[in-house]
């Protein structure tokens, strides 16, 4: 196995693995994105992302999805969107070298903070995450405003 940036062409594989992960978060009708999105999103004039895969005999068996942000009181940061393992290949040490990699790409670029989200219940990452010396926040919730609740806002805050 081998962990690699992604290239435009491993885009298939990668969407298939995100629908696979919006199944495993119990969201299995939640991905919305298409392989062009992904394609013109990471690879065109402006990426949006970058994508590393973890590539064995079987093809992509994982990938982590990482993206810059800005922080008021760090500067520029890292946001790790997903870090997927194909079920098959879980407990491998596959997530754990795509982890590896995006912390030593943090590392590399002096980053302050690398950022991400885990579910609650999802027990076996938030240990993961812990023992490799990241800290769970208790006291910050996550706030989302989907495409619905966007469109309503705008509506109704709107000057007629």
């Amino acid at each position: 196995m081998k962990i690699r940036e992604a290239v435009k062409e491993d885009m298939p594989q990668v969407l298939e693995l995100i629908k696979e992960l919006a199944v495993f978060e119990k969201e299995p009708d939640a991905v919305e994105i298409s392989v062009a999105d992904l394609e013109r999103e990471g690879f065109g004039e402006n990426p949006l992302f970058t994508c590393f895969v973890a590539e064995s005999e079987n093809g992509i068996v994982g990938a982590a999805l990482i993206y810059f942000r800005f922080s008021t009181w760090k500067g520029r940061t890292l946001h790790l969107e997903d870090l997927i393992v194909q079920e098959s290949e879980r407990g491998k040490g596959i997530g754990e070298a795509l982890y590896k990699e995006v912390m030593q790409f943090a590392y590399d670029r002096g980053l302050k903070r690398v950022a991400w989200d885990v579910l609650d219940w999802n027990t076996g990452a938030i240990r993961f995450y812990e023992r490799s010396g990241a800290d769970i926040l208790k006291t910050w919730r996550v706030v989302h405003m989907d495409e619905k609740g966007l469109k309503n806002y705008i509506e109704k805050s709107s000057v007629k």
